[in-house]
């Protein structure tokens, strides 16, 4: 008899030792994190049967109204889904590798580990820059801008929300079709605009709806932003681009060294 994947029910360890009512964090939500970090780490693989309210709150030694909140984050996060008569599924793929590199460095990453990404173009429109805008881009306040938005996945799941901003006579080398289909900086490129330097901040912000949607996250998930301002050999800005990054799909990772021991500078090494 085949029981499919709704009947896979994992033995995974749980107990109210996991948990600490005298803590400020709500007990449903301290029971969310300990049930979203299993998933994480594949102990509950994609598909298999959460544990039943009843059952956590035998093994929490809690009230079931405390699971019942708990369960519902875990769907409200994307981690499961709650189906009348077969229980609760996890849907998070834990299988999908983490990218570990620099964000200058993310497709020879993403390449040295023989993975794939696909990009959908979800907004594309002529604007004029603001005052913030145009005083991180060097540009006079009213200047035409093309603003794009891009959806990145990796192996059939959402990685990052891109939103990117270039000078609007730079845009009109290229399409709109072939900016869904080619990599922005080819096109660039292709246009004599070859970026020569970087400026770049990272920051860890809360998703904010408009982005957690596309991304699949709950609004008020942590995500990891980097701005990154892209200037050619004149020092005019080529590329505006704000990115947010799933964090337990990305982490950042650096090399540093110095010249000598005693040397107070540490620059950036590449490691491939």
């Amino acid at each position: 008899m085949n029981t499919g994947p709704s009947q896979k029910k994992p033995k995974v360890k749980l107990g109210p030792e996991m948990i600490d009512e005298t803590l400020p964090t709500p007990l449903y939500h301290q029971i969310f994190l300990v049930l979203r970090d299993r998933i994480r780490a594949g102990d509950f693989p994609t598909g298999s049967v959460m544990p039943g309210e009843q059952e956590l709150t035998g093994l929490f030694k809690v009230s079931r109204i405390t699971v019942k909140r708990a369960m519902n984050e875990l769907a409200a996060h994307g981690f499961v889904t709650r189906h009348r008569g077969r229980g609760t599924v996890v849907a998070y793929n834990a299988a999908v590798p983490v990218v570990y590199g620099r964000f200058d460095t993310l497709f020879d990453a993403l390449k040295r580990m023989g993975l794939e990404t696909k990009v959908a173009l979800l907004e594309v429109s002529d604007i004029k820059a603001d005052a913030t805008l145009a005083a991180e881009m060097s540009l006079e306040e009213g200047e035409p801008v093309q603003r794009a938005v891009r959806l990145r996945s990796l192996e059939g799941d959402t990685f990052s929300y891109l939103l990117t901003h270039v000078p609007g006579d730079i845009a009109k080398s290229y399409t709109r079709d072939e900016l869904a289909r080619e990599p922005l900086l080819s096109l660039l490129e292709r246009s004599g605009k070859v970026a020569t330097e970087a400026e770049q901040t990272i920051t860890a912000v809360a998703a904010e709806p408009h982005i957690a949607a596309p991304l699949k996250v709950s609004p008020g998930s942590p995500l990891l932003r980097i701005v990154r301002i892209m200037r050619d050999k004149t020092g005019r800005a080529v590329q505006h681009i704000t990115a947010y990054y799933r964090p337990e799909r990305f982490s950042y990772h650096m090399h540093l060294q110095r010249d000598s021991e005693n040397g107070p500078a540490w620059t950036p090494v590449d490691r491939k």
